[in-house]
């Protein structure tokens, strides 16, 4: 081996190969020359001579790697991959490249509305009132007020903070176009279009892909031919149909499977969210009629958008493609559709919860929030998102897994989708700097074509796939959820749970403490739970309507639906009624009374007159105020009688022996 390495060189056996490559080109071209069927020993050659040929040049290419490399080469340079954006342009976008689609007509001051303010009328004929009261039946708000105000009316000078005002948009990464996405049933002709101008004169042109309106089978004359032709003039304005009534969440998924906009922005025109603190409430018992607390949301209708409404939602997708973004909503009225103007300082924002019915809600941004925001530019972290109106990557709206088509009509698909959002890597935001106003309204004109309990099924997928064993905290509070969960009536989860896998989402654990650490996590298995029944009256204590604590208990015909009935006893021996607030049965001196749980979890504890003892008696006393007779409130069936007495010793004597705490 030695002596092969002597004699035969690298370069050598280069040259050798070289020449026999040359002799087999030249036997080819020779070879190539003559027909083969003259030659039959040729014809194997001819045909096999690329294959010899290959195995050749592999050969020196071999040998020339194989040769020691004498001088070190500088490193080739690796291209950077080119970003996936379209490309943009340094600096900031200017006012011109912002302008609307549309510029607004010139207005009067005069006219009713104008520039937002309400509308007023002193003197009514009969005709007239007859119209305002066929409005509000059929629309739940003043239909006349809003017929008679302009479609294209302004909302006077912008209002918002000055950093608001002032904000500039980069242009690199550029901001997405958007689809805007308006679903409607039945909805007044006036609303509805004010909506679609509104959207119109704020938006930039530059940005505004298009408005699709989907039509969830409105029986209305008004909205079919009549809508096609009108809209047919707003150039970038579409409809499109269903011809059979769905509901919101399949009405959403029909509109962004249309859209083109790099970015889906949902509005609808029968919105589903409840306005924020101060607006209703819970849910009681009114003319003796049961109502229940699992409606998720309150109806409202599209309203109108303030100026500069869309930038701030696509400049934050834009940096942050992972956002899901709402706007700051702002009230229109009802009955004078006055649109409630941002201020330019001092405004304490909410932001979006959820209780343990599963209920959608509004709070207060805690401290620690507020103190992360430098200033009104910045967005607000919120642990749920109202879900009538917001902003989403289309991309990452597919990535998502956009809505579970399995919900039907609506309800829960907006928690839903924030849990899913945040569990699955994202976030969810409101941008104060976008303003949207909404007509509240307190109930919904609309009907649901299988019922409510559609409300209760989309509840149970949302817990069953997303929730682990907190779901057995919100099927307490709600038996007829309960029910379909024992009895697997909510349909077909097994592509939502891959969903999850395939993502790699995290645990309800992890949202909790990471997420939303503020919220009370009641005892997984509670001492008792259930309602408290007097067995003499057959009638169960209750909390009466909207009673957020401060007012009297009431005793009520049971009805089993938990809500205002429900009670837990806890592991800290406290008896709390947690459905949308976390409120406990407190001793005094004379009756008992519902006020706001004073135990926030460890290191506190529980104060001594909202502490109760479970005592083994034979018989119980009657709750003064409440109930009259010595029947007392039975809290289970037992074969002695059981009771709940105050712990606080300069307390009232007072005792509930156990109930259907079940």
């Amino acid at each position: 081996m030695r002596l092969f390495r002597r004699r035969y060189s690298p370069l050598k056996v280069a040259l050798a190969g070289a020449v026999f490559v040359i002799f087999l080109f030249i036997l080819q071209k020779d070879v190539g020359n003559k027909d083969p069927s003259e030659e039959p020993w040729l014809k194997n050659i001819v045909q096999g001579k690329d294959q010899v040929l290959d195995l050749m040049l592999g050969a020196v290419n071999n040998i020339r790697d194989s040769m020691p490399k004498l001088q070190i080469r500088a490193p080739v340079r690796q291209e950077e991959p080119l970003p996936s954006t379209r490309s943009c342009l340094p600096g900031v976008y200017t006012a011109a490249e912002l302008r609307p689609l549309m510029e607004r007509p010139p207005q009067d001051p005069a006219s009713p509305g104008a520039d937002g303010k309400a509308f007023k009328k002193d003197q009514w004929t009969p005709e007239e009132m007859k119209e305002k009261e066929r409005g509000y039946e059929k629309h739940c708000f003043n239909a006349f007020a809003s017929d008679r105000i302009s479609l294209q009316r302004a909302l006077g000078p912008d209002s918002r903070p000055p950093e608001c005002i002032d904000q500039k948009f980069k242009r690199c990464p550029p901001l997405p176009t958007t689809s805007v996405v308006i679903v409607f049933h039945n909805e007044a002709w006036s609303t509805l279009l004010r909506t679609v101008y509104s959207v119109l004169h704020a938006s930039p042109a530059l940005l505004l892909k298009e408005i699709i309106l989907v039509d969830d089978a409105s029986t209305d004359e008004y909205l079919k031919d009549e809508l096609d032709r009108y809209v047919e003039q707003l150039q970038i304005v579409r409809v499109v149909r269903q011809e059979e009534r769905k509901g919101l969440i399949t009405a959403r998924l029909l509109g962004a499977s249309v859209a083109s906009g790099e970015v889906l922005t949902f509005l609808d025109a029968h919105c589903e969210y409840p306005p924020p603190p101060g607006g209703p409430q819970g849910a009681g018992v009114r003319g003796g009629e049961v109502v229940s607390t699992q409606w998720p949301t309150l109806p409202c209708v599209p309203g109108e958008c303030f100026h500069g409404w869309l930038e701030p939602l696509l400049s934050r997708i834009a940096e942050e493609p992972t956002a899901v973004v709402s706007p700051d909503i702002a009230t229109i009225d009802l009955n004078t559709f006055e649109f409630s103007k941002p201020i330019q300082n001092g405004k304490q924002h909410s932001r979006g919860n959820f209780d343990w019915s599963l209920t959608f809600g509004w709070e207060v941004v805690p401290p620690w929030e507020r103190q992360r925001r430098k200033d009104e530019t910045f967005p607000i972290k919120s642990p749920t998102f109202a879900g009538g109106l917001f902003a989403i990557s289309r991309s990452y709206f597919e990535h998502i897994g956009s809505y579970d088509d399995q919900m039907e009509i609506w309800g829960g698909e907006n928690v839903e989708m924030s849990f899913r959002v945040w569990q699955c890597g994202g976030q969810v935001e409101i941008i104060p700097c976008s303003v949207v106003g909404h007509v509240f309204r307190s109930k919904s004109p609309h009907t649901f074509p299988k019922g409510t309990q559609v409300i209760s099924r989309n509840l149970v997928r949302l817990a069953e796939v997303w929730m682990d064993d907190y779901k057995e905290i919100f099927y307490r509070r709600n038996q007829q959820a309960a029910q379909m969960a024992r009895e697997k009536t909510y349909g077909d989860i097994t592509d939502r749970r891959k969903l999850r896998e395939q993502l790699h989402c995290k645990n309800f654990t992890w949202y909790l403490q990471t997420i939303y650490p503020e919220m009370f996590v009641p005892d997984l298995t509670p001492t008792f739970y259930g309602a408290i029944k007097n067995e003499g009256t057959k009638s169960c204590l209750d909390v009466g309507e909207n009673n957020h604590g401060g007012k009297p208990l009431i005793m009520y015909p049971c009805h089993g639906m938990g809500g205002n009935q429900y009670f837990e006893y806890t592991s800290q021996r406290e008896l709390r009624h947690n459905i949308g607030k976390e409120l406990c049965l407190r001793a005094g001196s004379g009756s008992a009374e519902l006020g706001d749980c004073q135990y926030r979890g460890k290191p506190g504890r529980v104060p001594a007159n909202e502490e109760w003892d479970l005592v083994q008696v034979r018989r119980c006393v009657s709750i003064p105020g409440i109930i009259q007779g010595d029947s007392g409130i039975v809290l289970s069936p037992a074969p002695s009688w059981r009771c709940f007495s105050a712990a606080s010793p300069r307390s009232h004597p007072f005792f509930i022996p156990p109930a259907s705490l079940s």
